[in-house]
């Protein structure tokens, strides 16, 4: 499982910076027009604290084996990442185009993060038992 998640989160990480940097410099004008630059910079900070998210989970399964906390983790790894879709990807959208209606989906996205670390959370708690 460290094996996918570490090099995934490395992209993401990766590209994470990458949008950061574009919004910052490139798309400076764009969301002055749309006066959304808050809602883009809340959009790249929550995608880097789940790139984070993936690797703290890539590391914990490289210390945990056992199969029942990989099932957790594996879990954890893919609401992380429909986190990172839904919510980043839906504020990246409405900052840049102000299209109201992809706000409906940013807590689908926020149901992800929160699922993701109650996962974490039960594939620690699964070594307790």
């Amino acid at each position: 499982m460290d094996k996918t998640w570490l090099p995934i989160a490395a992209l993401l990480g990766a590209l994470t910076v990458g949008i950061g940097a574009f919004g910052a410099h490139g798309l400076k004008a764009t969301l002055a027009t749309t006066g959304r630059a808050d809602t883009f910079e809340t959009a790249n900070r929550y995608q880097m604290y789940h790139v984070l998210a993936l690797v703290l989970v890539a590391l914990i399964a490289r210390t945990y084996p056992e199969p029942s906390v990989q099932v957790w983790l594996g879990r954890a790894a893919w609401a992380f990442v429909v986190g990172m879709v839904f919510f980043s990807g839906s504020l990246y959208t409405l900052a840049l185009t102000n299209y109201t209606k992809l706000g409906a989906v940013a807590p689908i996205g926020g149901l992800g993060f929160i699922l993701g670390w109650v996962f974490v959370a039960m594939s620690i708690w699964t070594l307790n038992k």
